[in-house]
């Protein structure tokens, strides 16, 4: 599989990303252990988590990361995967926090869990608005010369602070963020192409967009109030089921049913499409949802796919 090199930096990864909050949530270590396993089997090799995975589970996190590492260290792979993983996101025990302090011992304790000597791609889950931004690169920077962390990525942080951040990495010759992880799909797409897409296009992000099928919305699985408790996300897409969202679904069903697919296929194509995007992020808690995601890279989308899911979606 063709591998798609991340900004300007040594890492090359196939093109979907595999996003592990699912892991010590939905899925225990056994069955996480089987998705992972099948998921590197189909030829892919850049797996997400974050510090606090699964936090809503258990108050504090740190699941998520340490099925990752005990499936590293029983498979002995840890040359052959990218991993990244993010620091700053709240729990119940601290709320947002991007301080130098808070950085410094959370990547201590994500590298423990995760039983490796260094992080790939470590993000800045979500912005805390107030540390100042040379104090979170200066960490950044910290941790990278120790060898802990190879690149740093921005998630959850506002076009200003994203801009300030390059700014004074610039006067400051501090570590550059290289990776976006912003909220973008089919029926999320304002926020992201009118605030980030000029800020990626400038400084050369790669994208990796969360929610990449609107909490399972764009799989089709959720088209009417009766389907919302098919499982444990089903009410997180409400919002969806207006003419909109109903529109989208019924644009991909014509698109996947072109090209002998399923909607989650397409919809993490007409991602694949957009410019910088890298590998969307996305779960599966069995392998026939695997199947659905594998597909994405090998279809290519025509013009005709295209303007239809462009004209419903936006």
């Amino acid at each position: 599989m063709k591998k798609v090199k991340l900004g300007n930096t040594g890492l090359e990864v196939a093109p979907i990303n595999f996003g592990g909050n699912v892991f010590g949530w939905t899925l225990d270590e056994e069955k996480s252990f089987e998705i992972l396993d099948a998921f590197v089997d189909g030829g892919f090799n850049f797996i997400d988590t974050a510090d606090t995975y699964a936090w809503w589970v258990n108050g504090k996190g740190g699941q998520s990361e340490t099925i990752i590492g005990n499936w590293m260290k029983a498979r002995g792979n840890r040359d052959r995967v990218i991993i990244a993983t993010k620091v700053g996101s709240e729990t119940k025990e601290h709320p947002f926090d991007i301080s130098k302090k808070h950085i410094l011992k959370s990547v201590d304790e994500s590298l423990s869990r995760l039983q490796t000597d260094y992080i790939d791609l470590y993000y800045t889950h979500f912005d805390d608005n107030k540390t100042p931004v040379e104090e979170t690169l200066s960490a950044y920077d910290e941790v990278i010369k120790a060898g802990k962390v190879r690149y740093i990525g921005a998630s959850n942080v506002s076009p200003q602070r994203l801009t300030e951040s390059f700014e004074t990495a610039e006067k400051n010759d501090l570590p550059r963020y290289v990776a976006l992880q912003p909220h973008y799909n089919l029926v999320e797409r304002e926020g992201y192409e009118s605030q980030y897409a000029p800020l990626v296009k400038k400084y050369g992000l790669s994208v990796m967009p969360y929610w990449s099928l609107a909490a399972g919305f764009l799989t089709g699985k959720y088209r009417s109030e009766a389907d919302l408790g098919k499982s444990v996300r089903g009410q997180g897409v409400r919002k969806y089921l207006n003419p909109k969202g109903l529109a989208v679904l019924d644009a991909l069903d014509k698109v996947s049913e072109k090209h002998n697919s399923q909607p989650a296929t397409i919809a993490l194509a007409w991602l694949l499409s957009r410019p910088f995007v890298a590998a969307p992020i996305v779960s599966a808690t069995n392998k026939n949802q695997l199947k659905a995601i594998f597909e994405a890279p090998k279809v290519q989308l025509d013009a005709e796919d295209l303007a239809l899911l462009e004209k419903v979606s936006f």
